[in-house]
């Protein structure tokens, strides 16, 4: 019988290794990576109370954090949120930046690029505007300037019906678009339904009212696609934390309202 060489020995012993580490990296995935990192990166919104914004100690409060916070527990891992914003959290999923997105609304174009887990919280885009002002509809949007936060499903929604001539004023995050509102630089705003209540609220001199719905978009967690455990893990612990009345309590707590199953 012929024997190997050491160098045809090393060769392959050298080509059993490149095999194992190759069949390690085509079954590792996001879950994996995960928890062998030991923590969960989540973008989260830094500015949109009361799903999440800065506390007075500056760390991060509000029903997406709680989420969050569960997620992590669940997983046995470390919560790092990371602040985001309209226009960049889609490609902070996509690069990896972060492991998962709260607060995403589903639409075709998101389907193409990104995946999502059921739905876990309510949430509808709203036209919000003073009483003197009337509008009942899209085509009274004519002539007005709205305020709209970009590259969010708002600004998505309100592109979509917006007459020509209406001034679609953008910016960059949830503060700077409210201040334009109450500041008289827009008309009108475009927002969630939580965001807009919280001026709603508090706004008494202006008298702010909801004018109209655009459209229904319940809240979803965004995952990097092909990531089938990550996905099938979110959702079970979505489904545990409807069964249990925990996100009863946390939509009590944070949106001021129990939790209708009917809105996810």
């Amino acid at each position: 019988m012929k024997l190997f060489s050491s160098t045809r020995l090393s060769v392959i012993a050298l080509a059993a290794l490149a095999l194992e580490a190759f069949v390690g990296c085509a079954y590792a995935d996001a879950l994996d990576d995960i928890k062998k990192a030991g923590t969960i990166n989540v973008g989260v919104f830094s500015d949109f109370p009361p799903f999440s914004s800065a506390s007075a100690d500056m760390s991060l409060k509000g029903y997406d954090i709680d989420v969050a916070q569960i997620i992590a527990d669940t997983l046995k891992v470390k919560l790092n949120p990371v602040s985001v914003t309209g226009q960049n959290r889609i490609p902070y999923l996509t690069e990896h930046r972060v492991d998962i997105l709260l607060s995403v609304g589903q639409s075709p174009e998101r389907e193409k690029v990104i995946d999502f887990t059921a739905s876990y919280a309510p949430y509808y885009i709203a036209v919000i505007g003073p009483q003197a002002v009337k509008v009942e509809g899209k085509a009274d949007l004519a002539g007005k300037s709205i305020a709209v936060n970009r590259g969010t499903l708002e600004d998505t929604s309100l592109t979509e019906v917006a007459p020509p001539n209406a001034d679609i004023k953008r910016f960059d995050n949830y503060n700077s678009v409210i201040q334009a509102f109450l500041s008289g630089q827009a008309q009108l705003m475009v927002v969630g339904n939580d965001v807009g209540a919280q001026v709603l609220s508090k706004q008494v001199n202006l008298k702010p009212e909801q004018k109209f719905q655009l459209m229904t978009s319940p809240d979803h967690i965004a995952l990097n696609k092909n990531e089938p455990r990550l996905k099938q893990t979110l959702n079970d612990i979505i489904a545990k934390l409807i069964s249990d009345g925990t996100l009863n309590k946390i939509s009590e707590k944070w949106l001021g309202k129990p939790l209708d199953p009917k809105d996810l």
